[in-house]
C-alpha cells in the first residue's frame, strides 16, 4: 500500500522505531501544524503503532516560576 506523504528518512521506519519517534513524516511538505498532525496520525495507523495524544508537546507539569533575585 502506497502512502501519499514523504517519510522523514525516505522510507517507512520499522514499528519499534516508529513508536519512539516524534515525527515520522517530512515536515517541509505541510503548511500548518494541524495538517502535519493529521498526516502523522494516518502514518501511525498505517504502521499500527500508538497515536500521539493531542497534548504530546505540552509538559505534564507547569513550569516553575523563576524566583526574583534581590
Amino acid at each position: 500500500m502506497n502512502f501519499k506523504y514523504r517519510w522523514k528518512n525516505g522510507s517507512p521506519p520499522n514499528r519499534d522505531k516508529a513508536a519512539g519517534e516524534g515525527n515520522l513524516l517530512d515536515e517541509s511538505q505541510f503548511e500548518t501544524a494541524e495538517d502535519q498532525q493529521l498526516a502523522e496520525n494516518m502514518a501511525r495507523k498505517q504502521l499500527n503503532v500508538p497515536l500521539q495524544p493531542a497534548d504530546a508537546n505540552n509538559p505534564p507539569l507547569p513550569q516553575a516560576v523563576p524566583q526574583k533575585e534581590g
